[in-house]
């Protein structure tokens, strides 16, 4: 996607993906907001149109046992009075923002990050304006890569949000992003970062190939894909935050049919990019897979993981 009007829409019966669906985009796309530099003409990696068609899955998988512990730590955060300031790295149209405002007390102001100045009007203009208990809820945009994430960057903040975005980094990246939230005191909420395990139902004996190549694709130029949880959950302690992982799977069944229609080309798309030998057999697999899922008949479990990284609050926290 390189203009902000957004690529055309294909529904759920076409054989074409829409641009920047699924897991994994094409070779040298990212995801919207990066912890390194850009060339100006580099696409961003999600469409709109995927975004919308996942906002529903992303909502009910992400895990709630971990708001609570959030909650406690958001509520005895000095100058909580002044209420929250939460920076959303990638927001593309906004849907943690959406998912998340309403399940915290207080009054809240959201830095929503990305790239696309298009998703960035979006996210603003479809935002929350109330928290749980009725509270303003305001936002800012910000256009632009996070090339050089610090401390100061994230002054005054309380929290950092991201979805589907520790996979799309390399250990360097979240490093820096882990430093920068040690550095400001600032909790981390990181949701739906991809493990590396699908179960579908009915199985087919391919199921395994695809889910070794993909998670081989994942990995591909340094990024950590499926890894990438585990990593974080080093790289925060190693900052001093306590770290909490929680399961977040999607479960897919009849009703989600469009958007497991897309994840399905995306990701068997992803794994023949990584093993051509696979084509004949993907395609195949593909179309059987496409015809269950139109009839009714397919329910898919892509597994998930949410990280809260509860960094030692500093004299810098809001």
């Amino acid at each position: 996607m390189s203009d902000a009007s957004g690529p055309e829409a294909h529904g759920a019966d076409s054989d074409v993906v829409i641009l920047g669906a699924g897991p994994t985009g094409r070779p040298g796309e990212r995801a919207t907001v990066r912890l390194r530099e850009a060339a100006p003409d580099d696409p961003p990696r999600y469409a709109p149109e995927w975004l919308e068609l996942r906002e529903g899955a992303d909502a009910a998988a992400r895990a709630h046992d971990l708001l609570d512990p959030l909650r406690i730590r958001l509520a005895n955060l000095p100058g909580r009075s002044g209420g929250l300031v939460i920076h959303d790295l990638g927001c593309g149209t906004g849907s943690m923002g959406r998912w998340l405002a309403p399940h915290l007390d207080g009054a809240q102001h959201w830095v929503l990050h990305d790239r696309d100045p298009y998703l960035l009007h979006f996210a603003a203009v479809a935002s929350p304006r109330s928290s749980a208990d009725g509270s303003r809820v305001t936002v800012e945009t910000r256009r632009g890569d996070v090339g050089r994430l610090t401390p100061d960057a994230l002054h005054g903040a309380s929290l950092v949000t991201a979805s589907a975005l520790l996979d799309v980094l390399t250990r360097d990246e979240i490093t820096t992003l882990a430093a920068a939230c040690a550095g400001a005191g600032c909790t981390a909420l990181l949701t739906l970062s991809v493990a590396g395990r699908v179960e579908l139902t009915p199985s087919d004996p391919l199921d395994e190939e695809i889910t070794e190549a993909f998670n081989a694709h994942q990995k591909r130029t340094g990024l950590l894909g499926p890894d990438a949880a585990t990593v974080a959950v080093e790289v925060f302690s190693e900052h001093g935050a306590t770290v909490q992982l929680h399961p977040s799977p999607w479960r897919l069944g009849p009703d989600e049919a469009a958007l497991t229609a897309q994840w399905l080309r995306g990701w068997v798309g992803a794994a023949v990019e990584q093993r051509p030998e696979l084509r004949e057999r993907a395609d195949r697999y593909l179309r059987e897979r496409l015809d269950a899922c139109a009839a009714g008949e397919l329910r898919v479990v892509v597994h998930h993981t949410d990280l809260l990284a509860l960094a030692r609050p500093t004299g810098g926290a809001s």
